[in-house]
């Protein structure tokens, strides 16, 4: 394998697992504000219906996303009416990274909507903020460093992702190919130091977010414990 093709795969990959965690962020973080604020059953029920992609086979997952996109079903007709190619492209990729990857962000800015002192929400609701505008002015900023925490795990999360997306993506060379994908395939044929060397780079690009992740935790519980 020569640098340009490892260079391709990595900017794929890239690719993927960057625009899979941009269009979680609004949908996760808005789960997330959602959650903090219920108690009771409804909530149980939809935490564990989010949490489903982090316990279930991810070939699972893979498998009920390419039936819900099959022409077979209404979503799929609908998307095939708008003339948009989802199935065996990037796109497909993007979404199965986003589905497996969604769950880990919710948790992670749920947990820092709920560490705001209540107090601070009440004092911005009696000076006649309503709740768009206490989300965005009081909680929004108190919470960043735990939304960010839980944006760089979804991406590492995204750049991971192998079992749904081989199902609805495909590992078709420069289309559908990413990291964890050209891994696989290099390791089943034989070619042992190209997967090695893709691993290689995996690992440092995760272990750079994941170490970005355990500072601004360390920093928010810092903060936390001077106040």
């Amino acid at each position: 394998m020569d640098a340009a093709e490892e260079i391709s795969i990595l900017a794929l990959s890239l690719q993927v697992a960057g625009v899979a965690t941009i269009a979680i962020l609004p949908i996760g973080v808005l789960l997330a504000w959602l959650l903090a604020g219920f108690r009771g059953r409804v909530r149980v029920v939809v935490e564990s219906l989010l949490t489903l992609p982090l316990v279930l086979p991810p070939t699972a997952i893979g498998i009920l996303l390419l039936t819900m996109l099959s022409k077979n079903t209404w979503l799929g007709r609908m998307i095939a009416a708008l003339g948009v190619e989802i199935l065996f492209t990037w796109r497909a990729a993007v979404l199965a990274s986003a589905v497996m990857s969604l769950p880990l962000l919710v948790r992670s800015a749920r947990t820092a909507f709920e560490e705001i002192d209540p107090r601070l929400l009440g004092v911005a609701r009696t000076l006649g903020d309503g709740p768009l505008r206490v989300f965005l002015r009081v909680a929004l900023p108190l919470a960043w460093r735990g939304i960010l925490a839980g944006t760089l795990l979804s991406f590492c999360r995204a750049l991971g992702e192998f079992g749904a997306t081989i199902l609805v993506a495909g590992n078709i060379p420069h289309r559908t190919q990413t990291l964890a994908l050209a891994i696989f395939h290099r390791s089943q044929v034989g070619r042992d130091a190209d997967a090695l060397r893709l691993v290689a780079v995996v690992s440092l690009v995760a272990f750079v977010a994941v170490y970005a992740t355990e500072r601004f935790g360390k920093r928010r519980d810092d903060t936390r414990s001077a106040t």
